[in-house]
């Protein structure tokens, strides 16, 4: 069974740690310490959500629903790539007041422009439920499956707080605009990136 659990956390951690539009808005999150906690628990019981169904929900949705798998890498691709010219137009703007001068933005709001980037972002879907899905379906026997979940989930908590509360250690280093500037730059670049990956993958 361990070998399962392990399977299953390093699986999960693996999907988690390629820079996405989640993580780089949790990493934007933790750079101005505002409402880490609450932005790394959201992410965490997403994330845990999506494992859960595609470990055990995903093959059902897929037999209703007729190349699943496609769709979502084509929302995957223009989602990012809306995300990565959101970034770009942010770089131009150059408007960082609230990173910079540490004025607070409401945990509303705060959630729900993470909830956007988590459950509008077909990417998501695909690496957590498809991926995940696809692998766990080695396991025929139900406590070995829900082992294989609950270490994915466990993978997702430790990566999440570590992003959140690891970032604001570089909070110093991101005092200039041009800095800000350079990270969006390079966050919608990652973005497009990984668009190009999804659609050599069709």
């Amino acid at each position: 069974m361990l070998t399962v659990g392990l399977t299953g956390f390093f699986t999960s951690l693996s999907l988690i740690l390629a820079i996405g539009a989640q993580n780089t808005m949790l990493l934007r999150q933790g750079l101005t310490k505002q409402h880490i906690f609450w932005a790394c628990i959201f992410c965490s019981v997403s994330d845990a959500i999506l494992i859960l169904f595609g470990i055990f929900g995903f093959d059902f949705a897929a037999s209703k629903i007729p190349n699943l798998a496609f769709v979502l890498t084509i929302g995957g691709i223009i989602f990012l790539i809306s995300y990565g010219f959101k970034r770009l137009w942010a770089a131009y703007i150059g408007s960082y007041e609230i990173e910079i001068n540490g004025k607070s933005k409401s945990l509303s709001s705060v959630l729900a422009s993470l909830a956007a980037v988590t459950w509008l972002n077909p990417h998501v879907y695909l690496d957590t439920m498809v991926l995940l899905g696809a692998i766990s379906v080695q396991y025929n026997n139900l406590s070995e499956k829900i082992i294989f979940a609950i270490f994915a989930m466990i993978a997702s908590f430790v990566f999440f707080f570590s992003l959140g509360y690891g970032a604001k250690f570089l909070a110093p280093y991101f005092k200039s605009i041009k800095v800000w500037v350079f990270l969006d730059i390079a966050i919608a670049f990652i973005m497009y990136a990984i668009a190009y990956g999804l659609y050599k993958s069709l």
